[in-house]
């Protein structure tokens, strides 16, 4: 038996926690049209543009920002998080951005947001869970593990001295990639330092 239009949408909610995204919907086959008439019934939120959510699904603050600007990267401290490298959520969420972004708007939201070089942008991006089981865009460990040495004055100790240890310790680490951002990004020394008390 094929599904109805309304019945394929409420499939794709439910595998998307809450969120529906307008790409997904036409990928299905079904229209605009459709859409528009199952957000409306449904009473589903346009949280962005092409990114709706069902009044039941949790609030997940780091998709939503995800989804309305497509040019974060999660890094820093919400990428230590992420990766369950830090016990506890960031007080601020951080991410970076391309140098020539304008981001006063993310900014205005109490977001952290670093600027970098293009070069050094998608360096190591990948896409890991959420909590709530929604992809986002993050650094990889070894990128993160980089970023929060060149930025270590700005982290507390406590915090730092956790995630060194915690990746240091596990079993996932990729040293190889480590060195080679660790040089593209101008801290080959500290890393290596690191790298030798810890191991």
């Amino acid at each position: 038996m094929q599904l109805g239009k309304f019945e394929v949408l409420d499939q794709l909610v439910e595998e998307g926690n809450g969120y529906l995204l307008t790409a997904v919907v036409l990928d299905h086959g079904v229209s605009k049209k459709t859409l528009a008439n199952y957000v409306e019934t449904r009473g589903l939120e346009r949280i962005a543009h092409g990114v709706y959510m069902a009044e039941d699904a949790w609030k997940d603050d780091y998709y939503l920002l995800s989804a309305r600007n497509s040019k974060v990267v999660f890094s820093h401290e919400s990428a230590l998080y992420l990766y369950t490298l830090m016990d506890r959520e960031p007080s601020v969420t951080t991410v970076t951005v391309p140098k020539n972004y304008n981001s006063t708007h993310i900014a205005k939201q109490g977001v952290r947001v670093i600027h970098t070089k293009p070069e050094w942008y998608g360096m190591g991006v990948i896409h890991v869970k959420t909590s709530f089981g929604n992809e986002v865009p993050v650094y990889d460990r070894e990128r993160t593990m980089c970023d929060i040495i060149r930025a270590k004055k700005n982290l507390e100790m406590q915090t730092f001295q956790t995630a060194v240890r915690e990746y240091m310790s596990s079993s996932g680490k990729n040293l190889g990639n480590l060195m080679q951002y660790a040089k593209a990004l101008g801290v080959e020394d500290e890393v290596q330092t690191y790298t030798e008390v810890m191991l």
